[in-house]
């Protein structure tokens, strides 16, 4: 499955809850390396499995130069606030600053099935919340304040000039309207 597309916006798989993996298989492993694939090519950091219209509940990342995967992750603990510019890969060109715990301690399978716990903490913390959102359906938007919301508007506008496509997908999805 190499040169997987990576789902955008409006794409309703990105709104689903993702089921839970309950085995590891060859499939899984071929999937996997192409999501690495993809999250490089796109760049990216990290990269869940309904990115790629797969409803499971796992995703790739890399932080540092240290790659992995996160099988049916499970946030224990958080604490603390940290307030970021956030963007995803299936809303290409849009950042926002989004607080998200700034420390958390995460539980999930490896890819061996081991049960593993990781303490995380700023940026590594941001991108496993924010790759669980994508698990549970729930976009980077929703964490969005009204002044964010129009913020998105306007740059949905100027996005409509260059790429109208993605501009008439993005709008609704975001609850907007463009003129």
């Amino acid at each position: 499955m190499a040169g997987l597309p990576i789902r955008t916006l409006g794409d309703p798989v990105l709104t689903e809850v993702a089921k839970d993996v309950t085995d590891v298989d060859g499939a899984l492993v071929r999937l996997i390396d192409d999501m690495f694939e993809a999250m490089y090519e796109a760049p990216g950091i990290g990269l869940a499995a309904p990115q790629v219209g797969v409803g499971r509940r796992f995703f790739v990342f890399d932080h540092d130069d240290d790659p992995g995967v996160l099988i049916n992750p499970v946030i224990k603990e958080s604490r603390g606030e940290w307030e970021y510019a956030e963007g995803c890969l299936s809303i290409p060109g849009l950042y926002f600053d989004i607080v998200r715990p700034k420390e958390i301690l995460i539980a999930a399978y490896d890819i061996h099935g081991n049960e593993i716990e990781i303490e995380a903490d700023e940026l590594e913390a941001r991108l496993f919340q924010h790759e669980l959102d994508h698990l549970d359906g729930v976009l980077m938007v929703k964490h969005l304040n009204d002044e964010q919301k129009a913020d998105s508007k306007k740059a949905l506008r100027e996005m409509r000039m260059s790429n109208p496509t993605t501009a008439a997908i993005a709008a609704p999805a975001l609850g907007l309207t463009l003129p």
